[in-house]
């Protein structure tokens, strides 16, 4: 049940990169079904926030991601062009089957269909064939949901995921990541540069500031006490 479920807890959160401190002592949660909009200026810490969260460099502090490591969703998609859309799901799965198999082309075969409903999930069922060349900057971004998808995680941290994108495609992917928060009871935070976004699509706001956490922003735009 969603309710027996602890979503992301950050708790004292430090980062050091190159000798220099980058983040100071954050704690912030997000709760399974919400979506939490973190927000503040270029070089403000969002992005290592978020990579320390998702395990990719070493911090300090405590991080329970329910019982599953994070997925992160980077802003430029990450995905190979050469591959299909299917292929770069899949990528979601190395980390349970390891790399000979896949490197050879052996996928098997309940991966092959969990990638297709992944696809599906994202709205992007019957093109699992079509190269992420092929695809346009709002799909290619939906593919890189989809893998994190397939990763089996509880918790998405999207990192910029519409800074390249239109206005329209921007608000589909942020409809999409409310969707999967709402329906599928996924932890969410996503680092956003726009407020007005912010506001229309996030359960909450943040905002860190020189690697500290700001007071909580409500929905109004006002400071929560």
């Amino acid at each position: 049940m969603l309710e027996t479920r602890r979503g992301l807890v950050i708790q004292g959160l430090g980062l050091s990169l190159g000798g220099q401190p980058v983040l100071h002592a954050i704690s912030l949660d997000v709760a399974p079904g919400e979506v939490v909009a973190l927000e503040g200026p270029s070089g403000a810490g969002k992005t290592s926030l978020l990579r320390a969260a998702a395990g990719l460099l070493p911090c300090t502090g405590t991080i329970l991601a329910d019982g599953s490591r994070p997925a992160l969703v980077f802003q430029q998609h990450a995905l190979a062009g050469r591959l299909s859309a299917r292929e770069n799901v899949l990528v979601g799965a190395l980390g349970r089957l390891g790399f000979w198999r896949p490197a050879l082309g052996l996928w098997p075969a309940a991966d092959i269909a969990a990638a297709e409903g992944c696809l599906a999930r994202v709205g992007l069922d019957g093109l699992g064939s079509r190269r992420a060349a092929h695809l346009s900057g709002g799909q290619r971004q939906r593919v890189a949901i989809a893998r994190a998808l397939l990763q089996r995680a509880r918790i998405l941290l999207a990192d910029e995921p519409v800074a390249s994108l239109d206005p329209e495609n921007a608000d589909a992917i942020l409809t999409l990541l409310r969707r999967l928060a709402h329906e599928e009871g996924l932890a969410i935070l996503v680092s956003l540069h726009q407020p007005d976004l912010a506001r229309r699509f996030a359960d909450r706001r943040l905002r860190i500031e020189a690697g500290r956490l700001q007071p909580a922003i409500a929905l109004s735009g006002t400071l929560r006490a």
